[in-house]
């Protein structure tokens, strides 16, 4: 019997894991001098947590069996799990919360998706309590400096606003609001071209569906659009935005787009929602997502007021693809410094006592004993040139080493 992971899931080999730790350490390190402090959740939830603000398709959760009349499932994100959390236990803290996250989440694959994959690594951030322009800014500066801190290039970052969208669809009967959302989501004209709708409203429709490209141009085209007081609110905080932005990455190339049509088939987000997809020559890849979500932590609270919170995640599997051609990912896995090798078996524990001597050095020093002490010397040379190691320690029984420089 061939034995192998379930499906949907997959082995990272050592090299796959300094890979993914590099991209992490790298993301970690900008988190960390944003002031953002890292946060563990737990891998399972209750279900009614998990559905918790129509956030996620209860189709897309693995579901567990129940425990106690129990429904649990495994995470398919993060952000319902820090809701909670910071609802039931950062209650007396002082906001705004500046958390961060490394996890992994499941996801059940696709219907028709044999073999789909279904366990995803993330690293993302959450900023609760904030609400104002300058969070959302905090938010765009905070996903461009950790894409930059991966010598990352050739993205684009897709702008929308999911209630200036929501208000530009009140036209519709709400009958044929929920079609022409997914139709916007999945920028389907065709879709949108096959709807029973009356000739205006079509129009309208396929209007939404254009206002996309360059964020002055766009803003410039609603201002042309009859609006309600409200949107030309939303209008306004949105050119704000852009122009702080731009004021602060003007030394920079960076590849700005609004779209309106970038919104969710599901109400979750309510204000900015943003996107940073790759270039052309990398698949167009959708290498992370986030947004506003204002009401999901009142849900958990159960008041009914509303808590702001804003967030991204990035897709670690989808960076790493995008990354490998780059050259910057580790290419290797690391080396041992050092060899010990105990010239008789009688010297075992000498050769283990010196090793962690070496090891007791304040930087990371990596020293490996030699485990086959009767090999000839040439055949223990060969094989720490074959793993890369520079030196060896032949350790006689009474402790003393003789220092080996390998070329």
């Amino acid at each position: 019997m061939t034995y192998q992971p379930p499906t949907g899931a997959r082995d990272l080999l050592p090299l796959d894991v300094a890979q993914k730790h590099w991209i992490e350490n790298r993301l970690e390190q900008v988190f960390q001098r944003w002031g953002y402090h890292r946060i563990i959740t737990s891998t399972v939830e209750r279900m009614d947590t998990l559905m918790a603000g129509g956030a996620i398709d209860q189709a897309a959760v693995i579901e567990l069996q129940p425990s106690g009349g129990m429904h649990l499932g495994l995470r398919p994100e993060l952000t319902a799990s820090i809701a909670r959390t910071a609802v039931t236990r950062l209650a007396r803290v002082t906001y705004p919360q500046r958390l961060y996250y490394n996890a992994n989440v499941f996801r059940q694959a696709a219907t028709g998706s044999h073999g789909g994959q279904q366990e995803f690594y993330q690293a993302g951030v959450e900023l609760l309590g904030a609400g104002a322009t300058v969070a959302d800014a905090e938010m765009l500066l905070l996903l461009l400096d950790s894409l930059q801190n991966l010598h990352l290039d050739g993205w684009c970052l897709i702008l929308g606003d999911a209630q200036l969208t929501q208000a530009l669809l009140t036209p519709f009967a709400p009958e044929q609001r929920q079609p022409v959302r997914q139709a916007l989501a999945a920028l389907d004209r065709v879709a949108l071209e096959g709807l029973d709708l009356p000739p205006d409203l079509r129009q309208h429709a396929l209007a939404l569906l254009d206002l996309r490209g360059h964020p002055e141009d766009v803003l410039q085209s609603l201002g042309q659009l009859p609006l309600e007081a409200d949107t030309q609110t939303a209008v306004e905080r949105l050119k704000s935005l852009v122009a702080m932005v731009r004021e602060v990455t003007k030394s920079q190339a960076i590849a700005l787009t609004l779209d309106l049509s970038l919104i969710q088939p599901f109400d979750y987000y309510t204000g900015l929602v943003f996107e940073v997809v790759s270039g052309p020559e990398q698949g167009c890849q959708v290498l992370g997502q986030g947004g506003r979500y204002d009401h999901l932590l009142a849900v958990f609270q159960g008041q009914g007021e509303g808590f702001p919170g804003i967030g991204f995640v990035l897709n670690i599997e989808a960076l790493h693809q995008v990354l490998l051609p780059t050259g910057h990912l580790p290419q290797d896995t690391p080396p041992s410094d050092w060899l010990v090798v105990p010239t008789v078996p009688q010297a075992a524990a000498a050769a283990f006592t010196y090793a962690q001597t070496l090891r007791a050095s304040a930087s990371v020093v990596r020293a490996e004993v030699h485990l086959a002490p009767d090999e000839p010397a040439a055949a223990t040379r060969d094989l720490a040139r074959q793993r890369r190691i520079s030196r060896i320690a032949w350790i006689s029984p009474d402790g003393l080493p003789d220092i080996e420089a390998l070329h």
